[in-house]
């Protein structure tokens, strides 16, 4: 199984980071424009489109008021196993994004560390603007 971890600092308060990130059904317009294009929820099911033009269904597994974490799962191809956690910390000067995705196949990593990476550039561009 492939994991990866990767991490962000956002010049931003860390409530308001966090009032966007649990705003699950909104994150084209709120955390990650651009990135996602477009994104609804079917019950606690979101379904996003990238700006690559590929869709994802996404199960919401947990959204953590108190951890500041949401937490999701992918469901169906190209993945047999994909989940992913979204955490925010309050530091000087900011906030610390952290996202966590352990998936399988694990051939997978390259793109999807790519797509965390922009995920979390686009991240990092909205919520400091």
């Amino acid at each position: 199984m492939a994991s990866i971890h990767r991490e962000v600092q956002v010049a931003a308060a860390t409530d308001g980071v966090w009032d966007a990130m649990r705003d699950v059904g909104h994150i084209h317009e709120r955390l990650v424009p651009g990135f996602v294009t477009d994104c609804r929820m079917e019950g606690d099911t979101r379904v996003v489109t990238f700006a690559s033009g590929m869709s994802a269904r996404e199960q919401i597994i947990s959204i953590d008021d108190t951890r500041r974490r949401v937490a999701w799962s992918a469901v169906g191809a190209p993945f047999t196993h994909y989940n992913a956690s979204l955490q925010a910390f309050a530091e000087s000067g900011g906030t610390r994004l952290v996202w966590i995705a352990d998936l399988l196949p694990s051939e997978l990593e390259p793109k999807v560390a790519a797509m965390i990476e922009q995920g979390l550039a686009a991240m990092k561009r909205t919520l400091e603007g």
